[in-house]
């Protein structure tokens, strides 16, 4: 690992922690050169998964869909640290399963799960897109649902 302040190729790991229930890593390092302490976090990264959408179309999983609706789902209810756990712990399942494809209805019923117990107003949110919502009946439903 570079140092970020000299350039020096060798760093050397000072202290290794997990984070996220051990999907993380942050590692505490030390430039040999100049002595300079920086972190530095390691996380597993799904790598070639296709994702089927609803009509059949076949796309590269890409982690900013998710971020990007979730980021309107949530809008500022969860704090950005809030926000890495539980796309992180969405990515987790998601690779858990050891599969090279999956369905996108797949990842917005984890999704919602995941926001289920976290915050019931980003729940019905990502709720009223993802099962299409017609009506405010629809919603009143889900509603309903939830409070039982």
């Amino acid at each position: 690992m570079k140092c970020p302040y000299c350039d020096h190729k060798d760093t050397k790991v000072i202290d290794s922690r997990e984070m996220d229930e051990g999907r993380i890593v942050r590692r505490r390092r030390e430039c040999e050169k100049c002595q300079a302490r920086f972190s530095t976090k390691e996380k597993i990264e799904i790598l070639k998964l296709i994702v089927v959408k609803r009509d059949g179309q076949r796309e590269e999983y890409t982690k900013n869909k998710i971020i990007k609706s979730l980021g309107i789902a949530t809008n500022k209810r969860l704090d950005s640290d809030d926000l890495d756990i539980l796309i992180s712990s969405v990515e987790a399942e998601i690779f858990a399963k050891g599969k090279n494809m999956i369905e996108a209805k797949e990842i917005g019923r984890i999704i919602l799960e995941r926001l289920k117990s976290i915050d019931e107003v980003s729940y019905l949110r990502y709720a009223s897109v993802f099962k299409s919502f017609g009506s405010g009946r629809r919603f009143a439903k889900e509603l309903e649902r939830i409070d039982k």
